[in-house]
């Protein structure tokens, strides 16, 4: 049987292995990762966004946490989404990413 649950934190652990190279603040603190799924047969789908469409990582970043999420012992595949909508802002972030940069 799958274990979704510690798919699921194996999933928040490999985002936070991800780092905005602009931002030194991992992708999951900034909230970038909009949501995930883990289905019965072990495909993940994956909506994340980026902090402006303009980024100049856009191609790479969403393929490194792809390919860290397909990683995962009991992953399958990964559908990962890029998505705008909403669009990012400073309000996403932890409070720990707020502090980080002094945003608190």
């Amino acid at each position: 049987m799958l274990d979704k649950e510690r798919i699921k934190e194996e999933i928040v652990a490999a985002c936070k292995t991800v780092l905005d190279p602009e931002i030194p603040v991992d992708i999951y603190e900034l909230g970038l990762i909009y949501s995930f799924e883990v289905k019965d047969n072990g495909q993940v789908v994956l909506d994340m966004t980026l902090t402006t469409p303009m980024c100049p990582v856009a191609d790479s970043l969403p393929l490194e946490v792809q390919q860290k999420v397909m990683e995962i012992d009991g992953v399958t595949d990964v559908d990962l989404r890029v998505v705008f909508d909403p669009p990012w802002d400073k309000s996403k972030m932890s409070e720990e990413a707020a502090f980080v940069l002094d945003m608190m």
